[in-house]
């Protein structure tokens, strides 16, 4: 049996492999899994995506089938779901959205009534109550579940995400740009609450166009109007809104490992860095390693996945971690990923510190960096190719301490993603090329 969950939750393209009758049989696992203090009570969010209401719909019914209580928040961030979860003391989240991928995928996460995201036993129960033909008997009457419809979600949501910041944003110019997701009405408003100066574009959405060339992963648009002058801060976010890459006043690009230093450093002289440790994950530049060092705050690495950075981050201690694609948890205000919190920390502290973004940002410097995915049939024969350990082997003794290789799967697409890391561009450049081609050879 193909497990259901990779590494961020249930995903597919939206009526072809995530089906309304798949988002029927999860909406009813929320409620048996989750609903641990009688009838149980289930946020539920989704993102901008035409799919979302079908299987929203789908979802809910389940819910309700199951007996549970469904508080449909429409239309929020990930990272309010797991907030509005413990706001509303709810028995579990359920977040329909498939992040940074195009608009014909969507998907299903769960959060627990803590906020945090399922471990990966409680998942794989939730997978076989879903596929096992079952004699349910399902509730009738008044067993059977209601919906709530709070009007306030999104407005808690943002309330909370300002009080994590002290002071205001007046004379700040911010350029926000929401890819036509789940924080376009968030994020702007959070800002404008604090005074700031907001310019916003790809705010608006019809369903089809989430992460379309915008976004934190298409920056293009951002990056022109920053570089076009009068703005001191640029933010852009993925679909649901759990990441954020930053651009400085002079149109650069600011991704998650220098936000984590930036934060890092000024946590860390405010005395609010838990044990000066930060978690990050094996993507992480060997820069941020360094400046880390330099700094004096311990590096914990984990494997890809912001779900992995935060149990670490529970078992070491640590109240800041994150990704360099954009994912940062700030645990002291939120349980995940969080692209609205992140935006406002560093906002506030390049106001505290009275130096642009561009200054504070050489805290590190970025090793040079390329990496590859290449679309394979089989990804999961990648830790059994004799040829490519081999290949890898190789290249790492190459490198030595002045660079590293990473060769993993993709958690939800078929892709093998080859990134390598070197002081110079051009021996990244050829040890990548090389392993791509054993990669194509060996995986097909």
């Amino acid at each position: 049996m193909t497990r259901l969950f990779g590494t961020d939750g249930v995903r597919g393209i939206a009526n072809a492999e995530l089906t309304p009758e798949l988002a029927f049989s999860l909406g009813e696992a929320a409620g048996h899994f989750l609903g641990e203090r009688g009838r149980g009570r289930i946020v539920v969010g989704r993102d901008t995506r035409r799919s979302g209401d079908m299987l929203e719909a789908a979802l809910i019914a389940g819910v309700c089938s199951g007996g549970a209580d469904a508080i449909a928040c429409e239309v929020v961030p990930t990272p309010a779901v797991a907030f509005l979860t413990r706001e509303y003391e709810a028995d579990g989240g359920v977040v329909i959205s498939a992040s940074h991928n195009p608009a014909e995928y969507n998907g299903i996460k769960f959060f627990n009534r803590d906020g945090f995201k399922l471990p990966d036993e409680v998942e794989d129960e939730i997978d076989c109550f879903v596929a096992v033909d079952r004699d349910l008997v399902r509730p009738t009457g008044a067993g059977v579940g209601r919906v709530e419809r709070p009007t306030d979600a999104i407005d808690r949501y943002i309330a909370h995400a300002v009080s994590t910041v002290s002071g205001d944003l007046k004379g700040m110019t911010v350029a926000i740009d929401c890819g036509h997701g789940a924080a376009s009405v968030s994020t702007p408003e959070a800002f404008r609450r604090l005074g700031a100066e907001v310019v916003t574009i790809n705010c608006e959405w019809d369903g089809m166009d989430i992460n379309r060339d915008s976004g934190s992963t298409h920056l293009g648009r951002i990056l022109d109007l920053v570089r076009a002058g009068g703005i001191d801060l640029g933010l852009a976010h993925d679909g649901d809104a759990d990441r954020l890459i930053a651009v400085d006043e002079t149109g650069e690009a600011i991704d998650g490992d220098i936000i984590m230093a930036i934060c890092a450093k000024h946590m860390k002289e405010a005395g609010t860095l838990t044990h000066d440790t930060v978690v990050a994950t094996v993507m992480s530049n060997l820069g941020f390693e360094i400046a880390m060092r330099d700094l004096g705050v311990m590096v914990i690495k984990t494997k890809v996945g912001d779900r992995y950075v935060l149990d670490q981050m529970i078992a070491s201690g640590a109240v800041l971690g994150g990704e360099q694609s954009g994912h940062v948890i700030f645990l002291d205000h939120n349980t995940t990923g969080d692209g609205l919190v992140t935006a406002l920390q560093l906002a506030s502290m390049v106001r505290a510190s009275g130096k642009p973004l561009s200054q504070l940002k050489q805290i590190m410097t970025h090793y040079p960096q390329v990496l590859v995915n290449v679309c394979v049939e089989d990804r999961t024969r990648l830790g059994t190719s004799e040829a490519l350990l081999e290949a890898i082997a190789a290249a790492e003794r190459e490198l030595g301490d002045e660079g590293r290789v990473l060769v993993r799967a993709s958690g939800t697409e078929p892709l093998v993603r080859v990134m390598a890391e070197a002081a110079d561009a051009a021996a990244a450049q050829e040890v990548v090329d090389r392993l791509v081609a054993v990669v194509r050879s060996e995986l097909g």
